[in-house]
């Protein structure tokens, strides 16, 4: 019984980190015409804000640094991982403003794909002939795009590649998110800050569009923090394949308010292309049910005989 219950909140913790993370292009929109590098500095401040009264609340003020603090090793990891995903979000909240709702989709349609090649490359993991098929779809997929336009998806390439990166650099250190996503902005947060002031002291900043504006751009923190704190209330109670099948809800809700609500063109090209990285993703996930079921299998079988 505690286990059901444990699987329902965990799936409503997974779906509803989707859903709001699938709308924030929505938010992200709204708060134009803030430019999108005002908006990008504020959200590493605000971020590393919210992120250290949590962790303070959660550890202690005088224990919230103190893992970074003891391992020289560790610093230089989430240094290296906050310059990454600071990268990772910047296209994002530019892409969204620009009005490439769609190429953010694909670009995070396309990160589990890219993560798993990755792990290939980088760290020398052993894939089966599933997710090999996924990867071959996912290549398809981007050579349509290139074929049909001439060019490359380079915003869907580049959010799907530095999340990888940011992945495969993560991979090494294992700490609670809000605490990992702290360490990562804290470093960029002080630069970031001295920009802002800049900005606000020669009337460029947030402040010269107006006081809404402002007072909307004030919940970027809290707009980073409460998706990412239910993904990690999820992981615990939820299978890791569970877990990974939700976050295709993100980039469908983003696709779907790419093409209706902001009026992005969505061709054959693009629906060819798509469709492709779906049947791609299918068999992704038909490979992660079937090491799942492998894993349980192994598990149980160890227990038997022990």
């Amino acid at each position: 019984m505690n286990d059901k219950r444990d699987y329902r909140i965990g799936m409503t913790a997974a779906v509803g980190c989707s859903v709001v993370w699938g709308l924030l292009p929505v938010y992200w929109n709204s708060l134009q015409p803030v430019p999108s590098d005002v908006i990008i500095f504020y959200r590493i401040v605000l971020m590393a804000t919210v992120c250290f009264i949590a962790c303070a609340v959660q550890f202690g003020v005088k224990n919230v640094f103190q893992p970074m603090f003891s391992d020289r090793r560790l610093a230089f990891v989430y240094i290296a991982a906050g310059l990454v995903i600071t990268v990772n979000w910047s296209i994002y909240i530019w892409a969204v403003n620009a009005g490439y709702v769609i190429q953010t989709s694909m670009g995070y349609f396309l990160e589990p794909l890219v993560v798993c090649l990755f792990g290939v490359v980088v760290y020398k993991e052993r894939i089966n002939r599933w997710k090999k098929i996924s990867i071959l779809f996912a290549v398809c997929g981007l050579l349509i795009m290139i074929i049909g336009y001439r060019q490359v998806p380079v915003i869907a390439v580049s959010l799907g590649i530095s999340f990888a990166v940011y992945a495969a650099i993560k991979k090494s250190v294992s700490l609670s998110p809000l605490r990992s996503l702290l360490y990562e902005t804290i470093c960029i947060a002080p630069f970031s800050l001295c920009y802002i002031i800049y900005l606000e002291n020669t009337g460029a900043g947030a402040l010269a569009y107006g006081g809404l504006k402002f007072f909307m751009l004030m919940f970027a923190g809290i707009a980073t923090a409460v998706p990412l704190g239910l993904f990690s209330f999820a992981t615990g109670k939820l299978p890791l394949v569970t877990l990974g099948l939700t976050e295709y809800i993100s980039p469908s809700i983003s696709l779907i308010l790419g093409i209706f609500l902001f009026r992005e063109p969505f061709d054959l090209i693009q629906f060819s292309a798509f469709v492709i990285i779906w049947i791609g993703l299918v068999f992704f996930t038909f490979g992660e049910i079937r090491d799942g079921k492998n894993t349980e299998e192994e598990t149980d079988s160890a227990g038997k005989e022990a």
